[in-house]
Parts: C-alpha cells; structure tokens; sequence
C-alpha cells in the first residue's frame, strides 16, 4: 500500500519516533551521571545532586556548626540541596526540551501536561521504574 496524498508515512514515523526514544535514553543517562552543585549561607554548606536530583555529596564548612543553633544548619542544608536539586531540574528541562523541539505538551513526552518521572523526564520512568504522582 502506498500512502495518501498529505498523507505522513507511517514507517518514517515509527522510525523517527524511535530515534527520539533512543535520544531520550541517552539523555536521561547523561542526566544521571551528571553532577549539579548547589549551596546556601554564601557557600557554607554545598551540596551535589545527579542529574536526577539523587544527593551524592553533601559539603558543611565547620564555621557553620553551632551546638547550640542546629536548626539554622538544618536549614542552610535543606537549601543547598534545594538548590542543586532546582538547578538539576533546569538542566533536565532544556536537555529534553531541545530533544523534543516543542512535544514537550504532548503527554508522554515531557511537557506541562505529561506524567511524572525523574527530574525533566516526564512520562519515562526512571531507573527504579516510574516516579509516583
């Protein structure tokens, strides 16, 4: 069968829409080896996520550890990880945005109106399988 006038070929679509998956799968693998640093308290504590937002290293300076005022470190730690874990998210963001050349609202694809997965990754689950909503 030949295809209709106007109308799209259905193998080249298959075979496009494999090789976009197959970019997918590679970027979210970059994604997880990457490294994303973030601090708080004017770099006090530092804290390195993955790509896919998994906290790998966590730096405190000795400056910022006072028995007597645990809560504030607790803060700055939350922030700092709250940092590298937005910033990760940022990169994931344009890496699959620039993959998909505006699907990203097509559900499945990544986009505002897809479901959950790893950071940037909406509608591919992660390593674990898919990410709870």
């Amino acid at each position: 069968m030949f295809p209709e006038e106007g109308m799209p070929d259905l193998n080249s679509l298959l075979s496009q829409a494999a090789a976009m998956q197959q970019q997918l799968m590679a970027a979210q693998e970059d994604l997880a080896n990457r490294r994303v640093d973030g601090s708080s308290g004017g770099g006090l504590v530092k804290a390195t996520v993955t790509g896919t937002g998994e906290l790998v290293d966590l730096t405190i300076d000795p400056s910022a550890c006072d028995p007597e005022d645990t809560e504030t470190l607790a803060d700055l730690v939350v922030a700092a990880v709250r940092d590298a874990s937005t910033r990760a998210q940022q990169e994931a963001a344009e890496e699959v945005g620039q993959l998909t050349g505006g699907l990203g609202g097509l559900p499945g694809l990544g986009g505002p109106s897809g479901p959950g997965g790893p950071v940037g990754f909406g509608g591919l689950p992660g390593p674990g399988g898919p990410s709870p909503t």
